[in-house]
């Protein structure tokens, strides 16, 4: 006798992102983190020059979820992508398969997402002025997800290779390019930093007071977007204790040299009561860590949206 074929569904970049919003991903990350904490677990299998990355994630009450990457440097010589995965996302109530979900399409919503949960409830409400910083594919998601909270906003957009930022802001009538990354700083009310750099590159001297900082880039030990000076001056937030204190340098370098101390990181979103300005003065800054408890909550939006989508 044969078994009964099911079928799973199968979520690609292009149907899954036409039933997404970004108030909507905000809501479903904030509901996330009212259940108990998710055991989460990394993998790492190597042929050099290749690289297969499995992030896991297990949320009482919500599933798990299997966000597995394939990094192989020589694709682009042949003309295929470099990195290439899915998310298997599975049932909290039996652990059956429940879909298939692209992987660029959860990380676009995961990371853009993260960062806007923070803004929505660390930026003054009468922010105008948006920094971008790095025009790559994070800063393009970084600006649309903005965009969509701050319907009012103008943007500006820096980075290091100026020919990137203009082909950003090409067909953005809000976006303009910065001249100078100290002066963007100076006039923004929000700065959203998502670039691959391993040396600060926003400086506390440079900021002013009311200011929300996002950073998104630093994901290894020795990366850091910001310096002493601009940790120092800021209340100081994370997505996630876990995976940011002990593993980004962002966090991790100023800690171990004493310029901060673990009592001045004031919450993680396990704490989102805590996550609120307490002044229109104050400096906020949050780091976006990431982590694949983000990853199954994301997911979870994205299935229970296609499932109801036309």
């Amino acid at each position: 006798m044969k078994r009964a074929i099911m079928t799973i569904p199968q979520i690609s970049f292009e149907e899954g992102e036409a039933a997404l919003d970004w108030h909507g991903v905000i809501a479903a990350l904030k509901e996330g983190h009212t259940l108990p904490k998710a055991e989460i677990g990394d993998t790492f299998l190597y042929r050099n020059p290749d690289t297969l990355l499995s992030r896991s994630a297990f949320i009482d009450g919500l599933g798990i979820a299997v966000k597995s990457a394939t990094v192989f440097p020589k694709n682009p010589d042949n003309g295929k992508p470099m990195i290439n995965g899915a998310v298997s996302l599975f049932s909290d109530e039996d652990g059956t398969l429940q879909a298939l979900i692209d992987f660029h399409l959860v990380t676009k919503w995961k990371t853009a997402g993260d960062s806007l949960l923070a803004a929505s409830r660390l930026a003054r409400e009468d922010s105008k002025t948006i920094l971008i910083v790095g025009a790559g594919t994070v800063g393009r998601s970084l600006r649309e997800a903005y965009g969509a909270y701050y319907p009012d906003a103008s943007f500006t957009v820096w980075n290091r290779t100026r020919s990137a930022a203009e082909a950003m802001a090409q067909d953005d009538p809000r976006m303009d390019v910065a001249d100078t990354l100290q002066d963007a700083i100076e006039a923004a009310d929000i700065i959203s930093c998502a670039t691959m750099s391993t040396e600060p590159l926003i400086k506390g001297e440079w900021l002013r007071a009311g200011q929300h900082i996002d950073l998104i880039g630093a994901y290894r030990p020795d990366m850091r977007e910001a310096d002493d000076e601009a940790l120092l001056r800021a209340r100081i937030f994370v997505d996630s204790y876990e995976t940011t204190l002990g593993h980004i340098g962002e966090i991790k370098i100023p800690l171990e040299n004493g310029i901060i101390g673990r009592g001045d990181i004031v919450a993680d979103y396990y704490d989102m009561a805590a996550f609120k300005r307490t002044s229109n003065d104050e400096i906020t800054l949050f780091k976006n860590g990431g982590g694949a408890h983000l990853d199954l909550m994301t997911s979870k939006f994205i299935l229970d949206r296609w499932n109801v989508s036309p």
